[in-house]
């Protein structure tokens, strides 16, 4: 077939014309209409400007998919403007400090959830200090490639109300740039202690007071009280993501080739190279699109269990979000058949047979797909068996196998092996191991917390996105603010403290409603369990506990008390 002229009209099939829509065609995010050469952002000068520099622009602009981009990129600014100045806590002051503190909170972890939680401590007229024994800022994200961005559409992803995002899926350099920014922002350079790692958090027997008269314990870090000081309550950030996870391959020690994490790829030369992922989830995913952007001869992806790959679309997502339930149900084939002809299409035999849309975490991304109709990149089911001199060794399987079937045993020629394999759990072993008791119907330690976060022998020990156990924490600043303003409350405010006993009875109810549910979709669900919480506790207690809902829900109220500094 000869080449088509750029004027020429394609002609597309129903489903193929759905399809492109589906998945992103010609414009890929629905916030990222630009115009390349244009004026200020008339929302934020920061950013280009939408709107049209020339006729032909003009023109273009009116196609009915590139208007509704602009005007969906125009609402979502001015939405995140509107969010900054309704919910951001107030900044403190340029040449002052907080005032009378009503408290200090010690901060471990220097990641989103950190600085998000420290800066709303900060709005509220709390002393912090933060401490994170890398030495800078960022979490797992300062740990990543340069090319890693969002799993989520970032109108998901705002882990403070001040964030400002530029487009759908922003890479590490602009997550970084916002952690930054806040950090800025609330004054938290100068209570950030970076390169210090926190090995132990010891109750200060002269100022604690027993949790079970409503008190709380008063902590010291690293033993240091002439250093740090004490505070009144620990804040525990370390996330879900440590150090990255290498799993010991047989044969390793006789690869000729290059071994490398995932996270890790920023430096590793491929250009004309055979790369083999090992892994098949968002970051072995991630790490086949990064080899072929590099000019990999091949990218082989071996996934041992199949995921489900949805498109980088925030519409699809939402829409698979909004299942009342959460979970499998008899009607999950709806949007499972539509996956597969609408997305996969000629791949279907790449979707997974028997697992359920809501049966796992879906990969969400809009081109691999792509690579692979190209031959740039291959998807491989089967078991990774070991490293020979040349490559990896590989039980190949059919569609309807599952991990450890039968297959056909192969050699996959590599020059470079890419982990794919996760990260290491963080260890809090640094807190006192009372915290964490035995009970009747098990025991109190992550996940099994009073909402999910806080000890259950001292509230004053919160885990916020540290707690979870096969599941990732979420990142909206909703969450991470409810938690962080449930603590101040708890501080600012004897009478709505939790005794231990409560806190206990609570755990054991919410975890005999997991248990008997039967579904391990409810093993993760923060919201829900605020939810109850909320309604819950404000009934039990209406007149002196009411009043406070606006104060958690939204960060109305308790405002902080600065003085200039001298």
């Amino acid at each position: 077939m000869g080449k088509r002229s750029r004027h020429s009209t394609q002609t597309h099939s129903p489903a193929e014309s759905v399809a492109t829509v589906f998945e992103s065609g010609t414009n890929r995010e629905l916030a990222q209409t630009r115009v390349r050469g244009s004026r200020l952002h008339p929302l934020n000068p920061d950013r280009p400007s939408p709107w049209p520099q020339s006729a032909t622009q003009s023109l273009a602009l009116l196609l009915p998919w590139n208007l509704f981009n602009l005007i969906v990129a125009v609402l979502y600014t001015t939405c995140q403007r509107f969010i900054a100045f309704v919910f951001a806590p107030p900044r403190l002051p340029k040449g002052a400090k907080v005032g009378q503190p009503r408290g200090r909170i010690a901060i471990i972890g220097g990641g989103l959830t950190g600085v998000s939680s420290a800066a709303h401590a900060i709005g509220h007229g709390f002393d912090v200090a933060l401490f994170d024994e890398k030495d800078k800022l960022g979490g797992i994200w300062a740990d990543v490639n340069r090319t890693s961005g969002l799993q989520l559409n970032s109108v998901l992803y705002r882990f403070f109300p001040s964030v400002n995002w530029s487009e759908s899926y922003p890479k590490r350099d602009e997550i970084l740039g916002e952690i930054r920014k806040i950090s800025a922002e609330y004054g938290l350079d100068t209570r950030t202690h970076l390169g210090v790692k926190v090995t132990s958090v010891k109750r200060d027997p002269a100022s604690s007071k027993d949790p079970h008269k409503h008190g709380h314990a008063r902590w010291i870090i690293n033993d240091d009280e002439e250093r740090y000081g004490v505070f009144d309550a620990i804040l525990v950030n370390v996330g879900t993501c440590g150090a990255p996870k290498m799993i010991e391959l047989d044969g390793s020690d006789k690869f000729r080739g290059q071994i490398v994490h995932s996270s890790q790829l920023d430096d590793v030369a491929m250009e004309g190279k055979r790369v083999v992922i090992v892994g098949s989830g968002a970051s072995g995913i991630e790490a086949a699109e990064l080899a072929v952007a590099k000019g990999a001869a091949s990218a082989q992806m071996l996934a041992r269990d199949d995921k489900w790959i949805i498109p980088r679309r925030f519409l699809v997502g939402t829409a698979l979000a909004l299942q009342p339930l959460g979970r499998e149900t008899w009607l999950s084939w709806i949007p499972e058949q539509l996956l597969r002809y609408l997305f996969y299409r000629d791949l279907k035999d790449l979707s997974p047979p028997r697992k359920g849309i809501y049966e796992g975490t879906p990969c969400l991304n809009s081109e691999f797909f792509q690579h692979v109709r190209a031959g740039k990149a291959e998807y491989l089911r089967g078991d990774t068996l070991g490293l020979t001199t040349n490559g990896v060794r590989f039980n190949k399987r059919t569609r309807q196998s599952k991990p450890g079937d039968d297959g056909e045993e192969v050699e996959l020629q590599a020059d470079v092996v890419v982990m794919a394999t996760g990260f290491e759990r963080p260890s809090v072993d640094f807190l006192p191991k009372n915290l964490f008791p035995e009970g009747e119907a098990g025991p109190y330690t992550r996940p099994n917390l009073y909402l999910g976060q806080f000890a259950v022998t001292d509230w004053s020990v919160l885990l916020t996105n540290s707690a979870f156990v096969d599941a990732i924490g979420t990142v909206g600043h909703v969450h991470i603010g409810m938690y962080a303003r449930i603590l101040m409350l708890f501080l600012a405010h004897p009478e709505t403290r939790p005794l231990p006993q409560d806190c206990k009875t609570w755990v054991d109810a919410i975890r005999w409603f997991k248990t008997s549910s039967g579904s391990k979709q409810f093993d993760f669900f923060t919201y829900m369990e605020l939810t109850i919480w909320i309604s819950t506790w404000a009934l039990l207690a209406p007149s002196t506990r009411l009043r406070h809902i606006p104060f958690v829900l939204f960060g109305f109220g308790m405002p902080a008390r600065y003085v200039k500094a001298a």
